[in-house]
Parts: structure tokens; C-alpha cells; sequence
């Protein structure tokens, strides 16, 4: 298996777009993801909060087609990320297996490696290093 990853991708509205999955849904089908689990939450303009698993809602289902979800995430996942949202806002919460990094991972146990470490960087840190190298020149 690949390494996995659970990702909160929040965005402004009460209401998630099928253009915002649609990346997701094409890698998912390319293989370059495997979708393990997804789940909505919705914090409306009165602070109230819901959550729904991705396949409900008929414009976002080809993300995670029916019967491949585990519902490994549940309720406390959904009040942690309602804490990460402002009023009026919604999330996407994804669990992905990286597919794609899946024989290298094979390659590193079978040589006895292991993971030691593993940071994410935001994409603005690296433009912002880019910029800084083009005004220093």
C-alpha cells in the first residue's frame, strides 16, 4: 500500500462545486489516488453544523463511487474540522491512498526503510522561495 493521507480542504460556502472534486475524480480514476474515505461538513451562517458522506450528494459521487468508502471517519472527525471553518463554510474530508508512490513504498520495506519523516510544504512557501531567488538575482 501506498502512504495515505487525510486531508481537510475547506472552502467558502455552504455548498462544495463539482469543478473542486473534479481534479480528485480524475486521478482517482487515472489510479494515481485510491479514495478510502470522504465525508462533507457543512458549518452554516448560524454556526450549526452537519456532516454527509461524499456519495449523498449527486454532483460529487464519481469521487467516491458507492461501495468503495470504508466510513472510517465519523462524527468526532466532523466537529474537528467544524472547529477549522468559519460560519457559512464548508469541507471536504478526503482519506487517499497515494497509489502512485505505492511500488516505492514496496521498494523501501522490502530494503528494510522506513519512513523516518515526512513534512508537507505548503505550494506558497516554495513560490515565495522562487520569488526570492529571482529579486536576489
Amino acid at each position: 500500500m501506498g502512504p495515505v493521507e487525510f486531508l481537510v480542504l475547506a472552502f467558502p460556502g455552504e455548498r462544495i462545486g463539482p469543478d473542486v472534486v473534479a481534479p480528485l475524480t480524475a486521478l482517482r480514476r487515472s489510479g494515481g489516488v485510491r479514495v478510502i474515505d470522504t465525508l462533507v461538513v457543512v458549518k452554516a451562517a448560524d454556526g450549526s453544523v452537519s456532516a454527509a458522506e461524499l456519495a449523498e450528494f449527486e454532483h460529487l459521487k464519481d469521487v467516491a463511487p458507492a461501495g468503495d468508502s470504508l466510513n472510517l471517519m465519523g462524527e468526532e472527525d466532523a466537529a474537528e474540522a467544524a472547529e477549522l471553518l468559519e460560519p457559512g463554510s464548508s469541507a471536504l474530508l478526503i482519506l487517499v491512498e497515494h497509489v502512485w508512490a505505492s511500488e516505492a513504498a514496496e521498494a523501501f520495506r522490502s530494503a528494510g526503510g522506513r519512513v523516518a519523516a515526512s513534512v508537507r510544504i505548503p505550494p506558497e512557501h516554495i513560490t515565495e522561495a522562487h520569488q526570492a531567488l529571482a529579486n536576489a538575482s
